[in-house]
């Protein structure tokens, strides 16, 4: 059986607050749990209004201690921003707290509005091209395998502990996947950007695979958006929301919350908008549960991965659930 799991944005909804946004993820995990996903992922992002998680590591913490089993994780911590030591700190704690339940998806975009980039590296540099280091010095501070001759040689990241959490390269391109496969880590790409070359992205993570102090053997997930409904009509307006939330990042702007279903389905779309979206439905999958998992499978199958992580966002968080719930039911039915 394909290993699902789930990455969580924490939308703020139209209509309603942060703390509600915080109360459902916690609600969510909890659910999720129940129903056998494998990992539960929160994201980072800065300066957007739409979105609560600015710090994953808090909300990692929050989350692991509402639940039992299933793994927790940042989808992910946007490294570059930040020292490989700081976060190695952070997550050797996490996995203190929570032994054997926690992921480190690490990745190299901004995951913030240009201004919230700058006072995230106020008196210094971003710089992306530093990533391969960083993932370096990052692997060096989990397993205490810094080189003899590296710049803080004998430094340990605190807590010192017998489990290491698990790390993951995130990406939507093919150098990610080459990245991913120079250090020997864990690959996901992220399918729901809506950026081509998802294919060779993990062609390139597979064949240029080596193996590390971290994994012998090279592990693939990828991300992706659905939808699942009763019906495919019901999976369709739900789906409208997302739609309209896509539509105003890619026309540059933001909207201040997560829109309703009445007020994607009543947005007066222009032609071009129009043009817009219906250039993005194929990177969702959206639709009853055998239509989801038709196309749950055709990816897996075309990718070729390990695991299938999926982000589904809708505004009713009632309908959010039961969308989960029809994926996993949906999933297990056939399998022994």
């Amino acid at each position: 059986m394909i290993k699902l799991s789930v990455l969580e944005h924490g939308y703020i909804k139209e209509g309603f607050t942060v703390l509600d946004a915080l109360s459902e993820a916690t609600e969510l995990i909890q659910f999720t749990e129940g129903l056998g996903y494998h990992r539960f992922w929160v994201s980072e992002h800065h300066g957007m209004p739409a979105l609560s998680f600015s710090s994953p590591e808090v909300m990692i913490s929050h989350l692991a201690s509402h639940s039992s089993r299933i793994r927790v994780g940042s989808g992910g911590i946007m490294l570059p921003h930040y020292s490989a030591y700081k976060v190695a700190e952070n997550f050797r704690l996490l996995e203190a707290l929570y032994p054997g339940r926690i992921d480190l998806g690490i990745g190299r975009a901004t995951g913030a509005m240009p201004l919230a980039t700058a006072a995230l590296n106020e008196g210094k540099r971003m710089n992306s091209q530093q990533f391969p280091v960083q993932i370096d010095d990052l692997i060096g501070y989990l397993y205490e395998d810094l080189p003899e001759d590296h710049r803080y040689a004998h430094l340990k990241a605190i807590p010192l502990i017998d489990s290491v959490p698990e790390l993951w390269v995130l990406g939507s391109s093919s150098e990610g996947g080459k990245i991913a496969a120079r250090h020997g880590v864990s690959y996901s790409f992220a399918h729901f950007f809506g950026v081509p070359g998802g294919e060779e992205a993990i062609h390139h993570y597979k064949t240029g695979f080596k193996p590390s102090i971290v994994r012998e053997t090279p592990r693939t997930m990828i991300t992706i958006s659905v939808v699942c409904a009763d019906t495919e009509e019901e999976a369709r307006n739900l789906a409208s929301s997302n739609q309209l939330y896509f539509l105003a990042l890619m026309r540059g702007g933001q909207l201040s919350g997560f829109p309703s279903v009445e007020t994607s389905l009543n947005y007066p779309y222009t032609a071009i908008e129009k043009e817009q979206i219906n250039s993005r439905r194929h990177l969702s999958i959206v639709g009853d549960p055998e239509q989801v998992k038709r196309g749950i499978l055709r990816i897996s199958e075309f990718y070729n991965v390990d695991e299938i992580m999926i982000a589904s966002a809708i505004h009713d968080f009632e309908a959010r659930k039961r969308s989960f719930q029809l994926i996993a039911e949906a999933m297990r039915e056939g399998e022994a």
